[in-house]
């Protein structure tokens, strides 16, 4: 974990404000604050016995913070597992010069079961898997076979580590937590979604695929979206000229995870599959810029009623074609100059595999993917 500097600073984060910290199993948020919050009060609910006494009584934080002089720093690692717990932070966060950082693999919890979600007396940040700013040497072809989960990335055994992955998220996020009684028909659920991964969501075909009621579906992609293994993207509708599809993308966080499930195999540069992974990488970045960057920019795509898309908007400032071909030409710009016409975004710019920076008459600006990561994280 140590040869991965992630961009996420949590003293930075706390110097203001105490904050929860959300993320999926395995993205390192263990690594992240004992690396990151050397001095702080550990509280590690995965650890039976900090549990057990913490259940039978909460104010052993505060007993814990007495006779240190002081700002300090407590984490309370994995606070789904003891909502009730946040009552006596809560308390505690009235009294005491104190920061905390409650860390999660879910919020499900937290959202549905009423718990004090601190009346904003906490932020939120959440951590991803690892972004091409935190790799050494960061190689894309590793990217897209591997994925970006720490102990994964450029893995040899990248293949036995996900099936690992997604049978413990099974066993201990699904099941234990008893999200879903019917677990085989969840798995199957999973297998569809990475199959479908950054297609637009119809409720009612995936539902009829997946055997299940779209009153089931939707229950189950909030379980996703709580477990923080998957995202929408949602349609951008403020075109006049081209009449927009509102139904959302859906994706899952993890390129590695999604070819694990949907049995892919080795992805090739020029393939079909390179092209759908390098979207979904691009996106990936954009997210997790968006995250750290503490921007909190709209995320959109846009594709009209007669089938010319944009595949991410960001706010209303630049909207971004993703393209895996190694010479951008007119046909590849259809999407981003119909949008144009719109007139609603600032800028417009195609990520690809071309060698050199150019922009056409039009203005539109065509980048190398290395160099509008470059320029997007700067």
């Amino acid at each position: 974990m140590s040869q991965f500097k992630r961009v996420l600073n949590l003293p930075n984060l706390l110097k203001n404000k105490s904050f929860f910290l959300f993320g999926p199993r395995a993205t390192g948020k263990t690594s992240l604050f004992n690396a990151q919050l050397g001095n702080a009060k550990v509280f590690d609910l995965l650890d039976a016995e900090v549990y057990n006494q913490l259940l039978r009584r909460p104010k052993i934080i505060e007993e814990a913070l007495r006779g240190d002089a002081g700002e300090q720093i407590v984490v309370i690692d994995e606070v789904q597992k003891l909502p009730a717990v946040l009552d006596e932070v809560h308390r505690i966060l009235s009294k005491h010069p104190v920061r905390f950082l409650l860390t999660g693999s879910s919020a499900r919890k937290l959202r549905h079961g009423g718990a004090n979600l601190l009346a904003g007396r906490a932020w939120q940040a959440e951590l991803f898997a690892l972004c091409s700013q935190e790799i050494p040497n960061f190689d894309l072809m590793t990217y897209l076979n591997t994925g970006g989960l720490p102990a994964i990335y450029g893995n040899p055994l990248a293949h036995e580590e996900l099936r690992g992955y997604v049978g413990t998220y099974l066993k201990e996020e699904i099941q234990a937590e008893a999200l879903t009684r019917n677990l085989p028909a969840f798995a199957a659920f999973l297998d569809a979604m990475a199959l479908c991964n950054g297609h637009e969501i119809n409720f009612e075909s995936l539902a009829s695929d997946c055997g299940v009621s779209p009153m089931t579906l939707k229950n189950y992609i909030s379980i996703l979206d709580d477990t923080l293994i998957g995202f929408s993207l949602p349609g951008f509708t403020k075109t006049r000229k081209r009449k927009a599809i509102s139904r959302a993308k859906y994706y899952l966080f993890d390129i590695g995870l999604v070819n694990h499930i949907a049995s892919r195999g080795e992805i090739l540069p020029k393939s079909e599959l390179f092209g759908r992974a390098f979207e979904h990488f691009l996106l990936l970045e954009i997210r997790a810029w968006n995250s750290y960057r503490r921007h909190y920019k709209h995320l959109s795509y846009w594709r009209s009623t007669s089938q010319f898309e944009v595949d991410c908007i960001i706010g209303d400032e630049l909207a971004v074609e993703v393209k895996a071909t190694d010479l951008v030409q007119d046909r590849h710009l259809k999407g981003l100059r119909a949008l144009k016409e719109e007139g609603l975004i600032k800028e417009y710019c195609v990520v690809s595999c071309d060698q050199n920076k150019r922009v056409t008459e039009d203005g539109i600006t065509i980048y190398p993917w290395r160099e509008f990561l470059s320029r997007l994280w700067s």
